[in-house]
């Protein structure tokens, strides 16, 4: 397109901009055409400044890479945009960096739209030739700068090969002068070519196709395609793909041979074909570890065998006669889709002779399709596709059955893989006769569920989604009435593999293969239903498959039993514990679908399997024993039947004994502890009639036995085993320890609640975690009469210890059981201590739940005591909405001030986790659903300050959201305190974001109280209430001298500067000193440095007291100090300038910067007593050591 032609473009580009706003993710057109232009219009511009440059090719890449997933929208515009390139290669005057540049741009628009597309837009006239080739002369092949130009110029090259002239009209005279020949054209290029297959970069590829196009002209194949190909195949013959540059060597010849055989005649590269074929073999590639050199190695074979063979279409091939989806759909609703008979032709080329070379070929692409690597095997695939299009139908048939002998057991899964996707691109060439279909289907339905474990993981996804792909091919490739008798296999097989399937990839493409069915045939049993439930996106949640897609589809009764049948055959036994638990759970639910077959066909099965030696097979197959049991026994109750009418009695018996006969020691034994609490519970829950009978005792014993061992257990079972034996326990005791309805086995519960209280004393954390909570889960019934000790054996367990400092775990539990009882036994102010919670025991169980509140413990795994805080807010919560609920009057209005300032001071504190869960919880109390708690202070300004749209709106974990809401409380003096203590560590902590929005929250609330004395006299005296809680407490003591050194840095107690010896300042100096007496801590020195080197503002004798420590702290024995010191004194006298007089500023300035601070003390101690004088300080004097006599 010309130049003047331009605006044209640019004006039907506005339109198309307008409407380039991606609906779903899917862009409708070229949106970016004015800038794109812009940036184009700039490359001379930006050329001399390279960050410039930079930004602009890195944003012009970013704007092409859009349209990576949607290349044809660029088609409109690739004419304009190689136009105003090309000007600038075709300039004269360009230099050669603007050049480079230019073909930069040209490639990146090339690589998103392929160069395909991008060849035919070159200029091709025969004027083109020359200068392309002057081009070259001025290229280096080895600067890896400028790769991107010689990709370019070679793939212009290959286009201009195309004129319709032979070359040797453009040669002129080559004799130019006596005694020297010019190189011809023809020779030029074909140096060219040679010289660039075998570099390194990108331009091999362009070189490759270069070569195909050059050498197979008319005019060039006659003089130099031999020539060329005895050159490629020495060249072949020379490499070694064991060397780097042998690989790339190979690589480029290898590219530049398959291409030439793809677009060459057939006449034209026969005679050569046997050739390169015996070449080829004797370069071993198959053995080769160079997964490009293998593919390119098929793909050639693929091609020589293609010339080897006539071109033409196989009369004996299967032809569909409508294949568009719209037609289909059509005829389906018209009613006019007649069956069609494909009498199958006799071959009437069976009499033309095959070439013994394609035997060798066929072997080598069968070869290939057992390769290591996908994208050989693909190729290899497609290539036996093409070949058997061109053979006879016995011979076609033959390689057919050499495919289905990659479906042996025998064969790796690579083999497999590969024989998909052969008979797959045989199905789509209408290769696969109808008579194959038996074989095919059979190994198809094979493949759909095939898997191979390998160690702790197994192989086959990569199978089983090609079994997809194949069966998607089928639908389009067959007439209905050719598949109909498969109708019913494929179905379920597919609908299984949709929902059932491990793998995310092999669940969509199973759907996609259904849905194509469905669509294409139109005899899917149920299809568009199915279709609904289990589309694309719902199958990419597998729990959601296993438990909810699974048993809509149940609901279809054609596929009720295979599915079920599946479950039992391969996913209970599967290696993934987490596909086991699933398909447990699928089971139970599919049992309501088909409770008889579950009960005569299920069971027996199942129980048979957990007496099998694989330990996946016995786990898998106790759970789903518990899970259907369960189910079956719920199904019976809904329907009002006996559960025998289910479960009769050989089962029940088979179930009794299942906690005999598995091992739940030694190897195994974690799976099959969880898998036999879980048994106990469903068969509990199901109220089998075990009541008085010896496996009550047995199931009570293995219960115990893996609470009290959960030490040995490894970490990452150890809270699923723990949580499904509390929930075994709660469900055994609920069901078999009443004599009547409701009155309990008085034997029965003095030795339970006396062997788990005294196991809480154990010293083994997890033991005591484990019985805390098995306390916890006791049904009312056994802690009736034993509430007392219940609480106060849990409460002495949250108690911290010297012996059991780091058991935050077991607190954690204990609070949790605590909360659990408190819910269990209910609350009645007048009643018994030993019965239910009132008036005598709720004071005691608030003052556990909050002494919790104070658990910092920190051990190698950080602040462990966040675990306790977590459970004690939670608790806290729950016990208070429990007591607001039912009995509010035992709310005294002390504890509700004392939980909510509590709730306050975590919920500002720095743990971003903890910091939600307390927000969380405050916001609970402030909004509870029922009767509002009472005693609440301040009620009216909180609710003010935290609505209850904060509840949803806000997200407590982010410290930008978090702080400026926390800090507001600061003005209401009950939190002030709390709130304060907590944002102290947060202000002084560590963490970038919560300190940043911490100091911004605080000090905006502090700006806000400047011009109210009283609220900043208030505020100073929470704040060093603060600090005299916690003098030497290093938690809280050290953030707080950070806080304290940024909050006098910026002027936050500037009023205080205005009167001598202010209280505020005479008691903070007095506690800094304090706390800093005698310490080594060398954060703590550090952190106290700011705040006296910021409390020299403040005149009188605060400011000779400041000075004073600073200066002893310059004669500190830690030479870190020293400079620290140092450093922040000279800083301070810059800021502050009425601290130091005039006179003798310069000096004291050149004193501070100096000295060497870190030499040794007597040298430093001069320095610093001559600072004492010229500041009016008195030298400290050297105390002198007890004597030790």
């Amino acid at each position: 397109m010309a130049l003047s032609e331009e605006p044209a473009a640019g004006a039907r580009e506005d339109g198309a901009e307008e409407g380039a706003l991606a609906r779903g993710g899917v862009l409708e057109a070229f949106g970016d055409g004015a800038e794109t232009r812009e940036l184009l219009g700039r490359l001379r511009a930006v050329l001399g400044d390279r960050a410039a440059r930079e930004g602009v090719l890195e944003r012009f890449r970013v704007i092409m890479d859009k349209y990576q997933e949607q290349p044809h929208l660029l088609d409109p515009h690739l004419e304009w945009m190689m136009n105003l390139l090309l000007d600038i290669v075709q300039d004269k005057t360009s230099s050669a960096d603007l050049v480079h540049l230019a073909f930069k741009f040209l490639y990146i628009i090339t690589k998103v739209r392929g160069y395909k597309t991008f060849l035919r837009l070159f200029p091709h006239e025969v004027a083109d030739v020359q200068p392309v080739l002057d081009m070259f002369t001025n290229q280096n092949p080895r600067d890896h700068e400028t790769w991107e130009t010689r990709y370019m110029l070679l793939l212009w090259l290959s286009v201009t090969c195309l004129i319709p002239f032979d070359f040797s009209r453009l040669d002129g005279n080559l004799l130019s002068q006596p005694g020297q020949i010019r190189m011809s054209i023809m020779d030029r290029i074909l140096q060219i070519a040679e010289s660039y297959l075998v570099v390194s970069d990108k331009a091999r590829d362009a070189a490759a196709v270069l070569v195909s196009k050059f050498v197979t002209r008319p005019d060039v194949k006659q003089k130099k395609m031999a020539d060329f190909l005895d050159w490629s195949l020495c060249t072949l013959a020379r490499s070694s793909f064991q060397t780097i540059e042998g690989v790339i060597t190979m690589d480029g010849t290898l590219q530049a041979l398959a291409q030439i055989f793809k677009h060459g005649k057939r006449e034209d590269c026969l005679p050569y074909a046997a050739t390169v074929l015996e070449c080829l073999d004797g370069c071993r590639l198959p053995d080769s570890n160079q997964t490009l050199l293998r593919k390119l190695g098929v793909k050639l074979v693929q091609r020589l065998g293609l010339t080897f063979l006539k071109p033409k279409l196989a009369k004996w091939r299967y032809q569909r006669g409508c294949r568009s989806l719209a037609a289909n759909l059509q005829l389906c609703a018209q009613g006019r889709r007649e069956p069609q008979t494909h009498a199958e032709t006799p071959d009437g080329d069976a009499d033309d002779d095959v070439p013994e070379e394609v035997e060798r070929v066929i072997e080598q692409l069968l070869v290939g399709l057992k390769d290591k690597d996908t994208v050989v095997r693909w190729s290899a695939a497609k290539g036996i596709g093409r070949m058997a299009g061109r053979l006879p139908k016995e011979l076609a048939d033959d390689v057919v059955g050499s495919v289905l002998d990659c479906f042996s057991f025998q064969e790796t899964d690579n083999a497999w893989h590969g024989g998909c996707l052969a008979l797959a691109e045989l199905g789509r060439r209408g290769l696969l006769l109808p008579s194959r279909l038996v074989d095919v289907v059979a190994v198809i339905l094979k493949a759909l569920i095939y898997e191979e474990k390998r160690g702790a993981c197994s192989v086959g996804a990569n199978v089983r989604d090609a079994a997809c792909y194949v069966c998607w091919a089928f639908a389009r490739a067959y007439e209905p009435q050719e598949l109909k008798p498969f109708v019913a296999e494929i179905s379920s097989a597919l609908v299984i593999a949709a929902v059932f399937d491990r793998s995310v990839t092999c669940r969509r493409a199973a759907s996609a293969a259904f849905q194509e069915n469905v669509g294409r045939q139109g005899t899917f049993p149920h299809g568009i239903d199915i279709l609904t439930a289990a589309d694309y996106f719902a199958v990419g949640n597998r729990s959601n498959c296993f438990l909810v897609i699974s048993m809509f589809i149940a609901g279809f009764p054609e596929y009720t039993r295979p599915m079920i049948d599946h479950l039992v055959a391969m996913k209970i036994n599967h290696w993934d514990g987490v596909i086991r638990e699933l398909s447990a759970k699928a089971l139970s639910n599919l049992a309501q679908r088909a409770p008889e077959y579950s009960a005569t066909h299920v069971f027996p099965r199942l129980l048979s399997m957990t007496q099998s030696l694989d330990l996946h097979t016995r786990h898998g197959a106790v759970l789903a024993c518990a899970e259907v049991a369960h189910s079956l026994s719920r199904l019976a109750v809904q329907e009002d039947r006996p559960v025998a009418d289910y479960l009769d009695e050989t089962v029940v018996q088979g179930l009794k004994q299942i906690h005999q006969q598995v091992r739940v020691q030694g190897l195994g034994g974690e799976l099959m502890r969880q898998a036999v609490c879980v048994l106990i519970e469903n068969l509990s829950l199901s109220k089998m009639p075990f009541r008085g009978d010896a496996v009550i005792d047995g199931w009570q014993w293995l219960i115990n036995d893996t609470l009290r061992n959960l030490h040995l257990i490894s970490s990452h079972s150890k809270q699923q085993i723990k949580d499904a034996a509390v929930l075994a326990l709660a469900a055994l005791c609920s069901e078999y320890y009443t004599k009547e309805p409701g009155e309990v086995d008085p034997a029965r519960q003095e030795e339970l609640i006396t062997q788990y209280l005294a196991e809480l004393q154990s010293p083994e954390e997890m033991t005591r975690c484990g019985f805390s909570l098995a306390l916890g889960a006791l049904p009312g019934f056994l802690l009736r009469g034993r509430l007392q000790q219940v609480l106060a054996g849990l409460s002495a367990v949250t108690r911290i210890s010297p012996e059991d400092v780091s058991f935050a775990e077991s607190r954690r539990d204990a609070l949790k059981a605590i909360s659990r009882v408190c819910q269990t036994v209910g609350v009645k102010a007048g009643g018994s201590p030993d019965e239910v919670v009132c008036e005598e025991n709720v004071a005691q169980i608030f003052r556990t739940l909050l002494d919790c509140l104070r658990d910092y413990t920190t051990d190698s795994r950080g602040d462990v005591g966040a675990w306790v805080r977590e459970a004690a807010m939670t608790s806290l919560m729950d016990l208070t909405l429990l007591l607001g609920r039912d009995q509010p009057e035992l709310l005294e209005a002390q504890v509700c001030e004392r939980v909510m300032c509590c709730l306050a001071q975590q919920a500002s504190e720095k743990i971003d986790r903890v910091r939600a869960h307390a927000a969380r919880m405050f916001m609970a109390l402030l909004h509870a659903d029922g009767p509002p708690i009472p005693h609440l202070p301040h009620r009216g300004d909180l609710q003010e300050l935290f609505p209850r749209s904060d509840m949803a709106s806000v997200n407590w974990n982010a410290p930008s959201q978090a702080f400026p809401r926390i800090t507001r409380l600061l003005g209401l003096p009950a939190y002030r305190y709390h709130v304060l203590l907590g944002l102290a560590v947060s202000v002084g902590g560590l963490t970038e974001s919560t300190v940043r929005y911490s100091t911004q929250s605080l000090f905006e609330y502090m700006k806000g109280i400047q011009h109210d004395p009283q609220a900043l006299e208030g505020f100073g005296g929470t704040l060093l209430q603060v600090f005299e809680d916690n003098l030497l407490n290093d938690r809280v003591s050290v953030p707080l001298l950070k806080t304290l050194d940024q909050m006098l840095a910026n002027g936050c107690f500037d009023v205080f500067t205005l009167e001598e010896n202010h209280p505020f300042c005479v008691k903070l100096l007095a506690l800094c000193r304090e706390e800093i007496r005698k310490s080594r801590d060398v954060q703590k020195l550090r952190s106290s440095i700011g705040v006296f080197c910021g409390m020299v503002q403040f005149p009188g004798e605060v400011r000779r007291k400041a000075l004073l420590q600073l200066l002893l702290l310059l004669c500190h024995p830690f030479p870190m100090i020293r400079k620290t010191t140092a450093s922040q004194v000279y800083e301070m006298v810059l800021t502050y300038g009425d601290v130091v007089g005039a006179g003798v500023l310069d000096e004291v300035m050149a004193v501070l910067s100096s000295t060497a601070w870190d030499a040794e003390l007597p040298l430093v101690r001069g320095q610093r007593n001559r600072l004492c004088d010229l500041l009016g300080v008195p030298r400290p004097q050297l105390v002198p050591k007890p004597s030790t006599h």
